[in-house]
């Protein structure tokens, strides 16, 4: 009877010490996985850095040429983070890792960085542009008298109510402006926000 109870308790105890070591392993996983995804963040950071920097330069110096193809690098180097962000959401919802709490924690952060990225491009675009009332006029349909005269098709009167459309055209264009700027803060201190959730968990994880 002795012996049948020592077993018992040793089969427990060896029960046990193997779910203790499973859910350690899980814990391992599931902290890499997390780590793999920080470095994600971590591409997309040096990334906007890179657009930004590129974009300063074509503002600057109007290559035009240098930035669509920088631009179309970013657009690649983007895709891949959220291919990869997608198949680590599929892993977390998977049935080795049951974490669905965790996938949705990534998902949140994936919708932010494209009203981010979204947002990032209308800014440069709205930049590209400039505000109505600055932008270079255009001599191309002008017709030309002597080779140093033009008769300009731009040149019309003042007029208040011309006054007034430049001066709602110019508020439409800063309204949208601001509110791309505001778009892109939210959508940081929000994708900030969740990435504190992310180190949390690791920190959690790792302390088991």
């Amino acid at each position: 009877m002795e012996e049948d109870f020592d077993f018992e308790k040793k089969v427990s105890i060896k029960e046990t010490t193997m779910e203790v070591e499973h859910n350690a392993l899980d814990s391992i996983k599931t902290v890499l996985l997390l780590r793999d995804f920080l470095e994600i963040q971590q591409r997309r950071a040096q990334a906007y850095s890179k657009l930004k920097r590129g974009f300063s330069d074509y503002m600057t110096s109007g290559g035009e040429l240098a930035y669509q193809q920088l631009c179309s690098e970013i657009t690649i180097e983007f895709n891949d983070c959220s291919k990869k962000v997608l198949e680590m959401e599929s892993q977390f919802r998977s049935p080795d890792y049951c974490r669905v709490d965790l996938a949705q924690l990534l998902q949140a952060v994936q919708d932010q960085e494209k009203q981010k990225l979204h947002l990032t491009a209308t800014i440069q675009v709205l930049k590209k542009a400039g505000r109505p009332s600055e932008r270079l006029v255009s001599h191309e349909n002008c017709k030309y008298t002597k080779p140093a005269e033009h008769q300009c098709v731009h040149v019309q009167e003042i007029t208040e109510a011309s006054g007034t459309e430049e001066a709602e055209a110019d508020a439409e264009y800063d309204n949208a402006l601001k509110e791309a700027i505001q778009g892109v803060q939210d959508a940081v201190t929000a994708i900030n926000e969740h990435l504190e959730e992310v180190r949390y968990e690791i920190a959690a994880l790792e302390a088991e």
